[in-house]
């Protein structure tokens, strides 16, 4: 028994053993590790009592996802801040030490922090209007034409999935500062257009006619709005038709779509006899009859 009182003294002298003294305050082994788990400790009980705030409080009454999830990401945030002021001053650190530090650390805001601040407000401002929400389909004109489904949004960044299940993480204020096409703003359903060419000696009549019935036939297109068929042009070497047909099934997928409707659209012209041009250049010759 003594043996173990004497081992528990040895630890806590060795825990109690300053490792550099700042101030009025003396940096101890024990006091950081008190730190760290206390710090540890307060992010993973904000982290809990954030998603029951939002689950069991929030949704409870009919308060919409983003600001649930805008509320809950406050409420975290405000927590950790005040729980480390606590562990830190429980310490018996004195705060007034870290002024100086303070000090520091706003000029560092003001210019290196910048885009992270910028980011972070940004993403507040997108958790309460909620110009994009989670299960979004969008795309980026100013970042490649990237397009690809929101699956998390959080305080600093928004991470988007593509069709090649390519994850992608966009900072926040790309969303608030540049144009955003959201496609499932309104609801699911989307327009796509498939522009179709033929020859000069077919009827534009029959075309359509054929055009609408694939479109008609295809279980991924809507029948309200109705597929309709535009006589886009006299081209060069073709008559050009756009078909445009309405979607929810393929919204993320329009492109498969395309190809279906293309494979078909084939099929129909190959049965009906319709011809289907290609780029093509008479040329003449002429002999020139007074050599000199």
């Amino acid at each position: 028994m003594e043996s173990i009182s004497i081992f528990l003294q040895q630890i806590g002298d060795f825990l109690s053993k300053p490792i550099f003294t700042s101030s009025d305050s003396k940096f101890s082994i024990g006091m950081i590790l008190y730190l760290v788990v206390g710090s540890w400790l307060i992010i993973f009980v904000s982290k809990l009592l954030s998603r029951y705030v939002v689950e069991r409080l929030l949704k409870r009454y009919g308060t919409g996802e983003g600001v649930s999830h805008a509320i809950g990401s406050i409420f975290r945030y405000i927590f950790i801040f005040i729980g480390l002021i606590v562990v830190i001053q429980a310490t018996g650190i004195d705060l007034s030490a870290l002024t100086v530090l303070a000090g520091a650390l706003g000029v560092g805001i003001g210019f290196g922090l910048q885009n992270v601040t910028n980011n972070f407000i940004s993403g507040i401002i997108i958790l309460f209007e909620r110009p994009i929400k989670v299960g979004d389909r969008v795309e980026l004109p100013e970042l490649n034409n990237l397009t690809g489904d929101v699956i998390n949004i959080s305080a600093r960044s928004t991470t988007i999935n593509t069709n090649d299940n390519i994850t992608i993480v966009v900072p926040n204020s790309k969303f608030v500062s540049d144009t955003v096409i959201n496609w499932s703003y309104n609801d699911g359903n989307v327009r796509v257009s498939i522009p179709v060419g033929v020859a000069y000696k077919e009827d534009p009549e029959v075309i359509r006619e054929i055009l609408v019935d694939v479109a008609k036939a295809h279980p991924g297109v809507l029948t309200k709005p109705e597929p309709d068929v535009l006589f886009d042009e006299y081209g060069d070497s073709s008559l050009n038709f756009l078909l445009r047909i309405y979607t929810n099934r393929y919204s993320r997928t329009p492109r498969i779509l395309k190809s279906e409707l293309y494979f078909a659209i084939f099929r129909k012209f190959k049965e009906k006899g319709i011809e289907i041009p290609f780029p093509q250049r008479d040329v003449y010759i002429k002999e020139n009859t007074n050599p000199k």
